[in-house]
């Protein structure tokens, strides 16, 4: 039977339980990855926002006397 461990979440070689990555090469891909999600994030939620307030700006643009 096989001791009880984990995998890194790059590239799923089993490591020990108390660490989060194989290697530091896996630990930065891990978090180059994070940062682009994270930055595609913001990117959606701005055009998002931009979109519903030009949506709102074309709604009420004859209340607002454009």
């Amino acid at each position: 039977m096989t001791d009880q461990h984990k995998h890194c979440p790059v590239c799923q070689k089993p490591i020990p339980l108390s660490e989060r990555f194989c290697s530091p090469k896996c630990e930065q891909i891990y978090m180059e990855r994070q940062n682009k999600v994270a930055k595609t994030k913001k990117t959606l939620y701005v055009l998002f926002a931009a979109f519903i307030i030009i949506w709102l700006l074309f709604t009420l643009r004859g209340q607002l006397g454009f």
